[in-house]
Parts: structure tokens; sequence; C-alpha cells
């Protein structure tokens, strides 16, 4: 089977290298998102599956629109039985589904209706789901629509991160993938029409979603704070009596407590800020121009004591 494989973030890597060692698939391209300024010095760079196309001689072409006539005159000429899209970053239009015979499959990393969109692993976290997945389908032309193939669920564990929740869903994601591509290739794949009633919705990640809002509930503000690392990163504004400034919340915990959310209750093992609802410990945290360092040398090196406030990360 002749696959074209499209696919830009760290979540497709996983697919990638399993078709590439699959002996019944055969990769005759893959189209990714353009090289753009990565990093603190915004140095210009392939993502994660251009690089790892490139090392493994794979050819590789990265349109800015995929849905372009050049774009698609490229795909055509590489003839794919079928076109296997992870994590890629743009929508496929209806020409460009119609061009692989066996048609358009893709993994989504929930377990589907439920999370469409560009960031359901983030999402499910910081609402609070305990159990997400990944899921298989047919592609059509409207955003995480298509029939389901495969689902496969994965817990989300109560310190899981999007980080450590992604790597197990891009591993899972890969084994569905293969299962799938199998099953179709043999004219067993189920086809499950997918309830739009029941769909909800994971959109784009912005920085705002990172700003933490010390009026939530302390559980909400520790699902969002895992949710959102490493990217967009959780964030607040320290107290003015300590000199203010942006504070990066890369870890916390959820503990008793009242007052007024924002105020320090506490100061022993880190910052122990109250929130609409209980209280929140910093563990791990990073000021502005700094290295992260632990909640306690936090607290002795800006001398922070109780009844300080912090603020929201715009404040």
């Amino acid at each position: 089977m002749n696959i074209v494989f499209m696919g830009s973030a760290e979540l497709a890597c996983p697919s990638l290298l399993a078709l590439l060692g699959d002996p019944g698939c055969r990769v005759v391209g893959v189209v990714t998102q353009p090289p753009r300024p990565r990093g603190r010095r915004l140095q210009v760079e392939a993502c994660a599956v251009g690089r790892l196309a490139a090392e493994r001689g794979a050819a590789v072409k990265n349109p800015v629109r995929v849905n372009e006539p050049a774009s698609l005159g490229a795909v055509r000429d590489l003839a794919p039985d079928m076109i296997v899209v992870v994590a890629y970053g743009q929508i496929l239009g209806r020409e460009l589904l119609g061009i692989p015979p066996l048609g358009c499959v893709n993994v989504h990393a929930s377990l589907l209706p439920h999370y469409r969109g560009a960031a359901p692993i983030q999402w499910a976290i910081a609402r609070g789901e305990t159990v997400t997945g990944v899921t298989t389908m047919y592609m059509n032309e409207r955003m995480d629509d298509g029939d389901i193939i495969f689902r496969d669920a994965e817990e989300i564990g109560p310190e899981d991160t999007a980080e450590t929740l992604g790597r197990r869903l891009a591993e899972r994601g890969a084994g569905l993938l293969l299962k799938t591509l199998a099953a179709i290739s043999t004219g067993v794949a189920p086809r499950e029409p997918q309830d739009r009633s029941r769909a909800t919705f994971a959109p784009r990640l912005t920085k705002q979603d990172g700003e933490i809002d010390w009026t939530q509930d302390a559980c909400a503000i520790y699902n969002r704070v895992r949710a959102f690392e490493p990217w967009p990163g959780s964030a607040c504004t320290a107290p003015v009596e300590v000199g203010g400034g942006r504070l990066g919340v890369h870890r916390c915990r959820v503990e008793e407590g009242d007052g007024v959310p924002g105020e320090v209750l506490d100061c022993a093992g880190g910052a122990l800020v109250a929130a609409g609802r209980g209280a929140v410990r910093l563990l791990s945290v990073q000021p502005a121009g700094r290295k992260a360092m632990d909640g306690v040398s936090y607290v002795h090196g800006h001398r922070l004591r109780n009844g300080l406030r912090f603020g929201g990360a715009s404040r």
C-alpha cells in the first residue's frame, strides 16, 4: 500500500515510524508544515515530523497551503493508495481528500466525538477528565467529523501533564493506526458515523489560556497547570511587595485553605495560595528571565510572607 503521510507535531512521529517499519506499507512521501522560527533565538527549524522524515530518507514536502493547485499536483504525482494524517495542522479540502482511492485516515488524540479540534489532550486534562484515548477515522471536509474506524481508551493519571499523556497517546495511536490499515487492506474495517449531538470541542490554545485565575476552584487551577505544561504554560503575577512581574507555575498541588483568592496563606514548603475554593501549593515556579526553581527556594529568595497577594498574569 502506497501511503502519503501528513503530520507535523511530535505526536505524529510514532505513527510515521510505525508506517516506515511496516512491510505492508510504502511511505511515498511525507507532507509537513513549513519550517518556522522556534525557540528563544527564533532560529528557523523544521517541525518534528520533518526532522524525522529527513533522518529516515523520506521525501519531504512542506507546502504553506496544502490545498493549492501546486500542492495537489505534487500529491497526485505520488499516486498514494491512502493518505494518513496525524497532527498535521491544516484542514484538507474536498479535492485533496478525493485523491487516494482508499481514502484519507486520521489519527486523533481523543475518543471522538468528544474533544474535536486542535488541542484535545490539553483540554481533556484542563476539564478534569479521567479517561481519554485515540480514534482512527475516515476524513471528510468537516473538522474531526468523519466516520469512526477504531477507538482505544487511555486513563489520565492525577499527575499527568499534556507532555506525559501525549507521549502515551502517540504510541497508542501508532498501534491503532497499524490495526486500522490492516483492517482496511483486508476489507473488514468498521465504519461508525459520529453522533454530532455528543460532540465537544478542544480549541487551539493561546497564551491567555495559561493565565491563572485565582478565583477558580483549586482543582481547576491544578488541572489547567498540568494541561498547559509545557505550552502555553501557566503564569500569574507575583505580589508587588516582592517585585511583581510574571511568575510561571510549572507544578502545584491542591491543599486545604481558605482566604481571599490569590492570598498567601502559608510559606512552608512553597507558597500556599488561596483559590476560589481551597488552595494551591506552588511547587515549581519560574520568575521572568530566570530558571525554574522549587517553591521553597522562591519563597526564601523573594522573602515571601503570609498575607501578600498573587494576581493574574496580565495584572
